[in-house]
């Protein structure tokens, strides 16, 4: 019975394990996206005036 119960605990690991994998490729494609986007569509802020030629971040760091 131990031998049982110890496979079809490994199953449920294995299957929450996999799962959890899936949703993290998801969230990791969403983010970026979000970063690629921001390249495209970041502006000027208002008032900014940088060096010749440069475009201003659209992140802080």
């Amino acid at each position: 019975m131990v031998p049982l119960l110890l496979v079809l605990l490994l199953v449920l690991v294995l299957g929450v394990a996999g799962f959890a994998v899936e949703v993290l490729w998801w969230l990791a494609t969403a983010v970026l996206v979000v970063w690629l986007l921001g390249f495209l569509l970041r502006g000027a802020p208002p008032g900014a005036s940088g060096a010749p030629g440069t475009r201003p971040r659209w992140y802080r760091w």
